[in-house]
């Protein structure tokens, strides 16, 4: 039925709303915990929220019927975001682990990725199902991007949290070397189409 598919295009819509809604302030948030902090995991899941946000942006252009060519292109360039972010993050981690940086677990740190965490798994959650039920293939796939974030969120979590409750100061870049092989994998299947 359309009055069903509009419903349900819309339900799509508002879920990349609230996505992105959640990654302009986890920019903002991310880079001031990042500079206080020295984080080289935060630094890079604000850069990638960054990203995140022009994927949403593209699944929002999808889901109100903007050409092929446009969507092509934003695809291209968050492929090309992907790729700088993990040669960006690549060199910040191995130049952290090779001078043994040791960054500051802040409270906040701790407290946005853990929110994030839960907020990108339930978002990832209703991206399926709507996306499922609209069988869409876009917003089935950035709902896995999504999932994927709350995966990076929780690694990021884990990172930070192991250097400040055990002092393992490498777990910091080392979350962010998993930004990295996620990244790498985002910008060839964005590259790719």
């Amino acid at each position: 039925m359309p009055a069903d598919r509009d419903r349900l295009r819309r339900a799509g819509i508002v879920l990349e709303i609230i996505t992105l809604a959640w990654n302009v302030v986890g920019v903002v948030l991310l880079g001031l915990l990042a500079y206080r902090s020295s984080s080289v995991a935060l630094l890079g899941f604000g850069l990638d929220s960054l990203i995140e946000i022009g994927a949403s942006t593209v699944v929002i252009w999808e889901l109100t019927g903007a050409d092929e060519q446009r969507q092509r292109l934003g695809l291209r360039l968050i492929g090309i975001a992907f790729g700088l972010l993990a040669v960006y993050l690549l060199v910040q981690a191995v130049v952290a682990l090779a001078s043994g940086h040791r960054a500051t677990p802040l409270q906040g740190g701790i407290w946005w990725t853990a929110l994030t965490t839960v907020v990108m798994f339930l978002l990832a959650f209703g991206k399926h199902r709507v996306g499922r039920a609209l069988r869409d293939p876009v917003l089935l796939t950035e709902g896995r991007v999504t999932l994927v974030d709350g995966i990076l969120a929780a690694a990021v979590l884990a990172g930070i949290l192991l250097n400040a409750l055990l002092g393992l100061w490498w777990a910091d870049p080392v979350a962010g070397l998993v930004i990295v092989v996620y990244a790498v994998r985002e910008a060839v299947y964005a590259l790719r189409g």
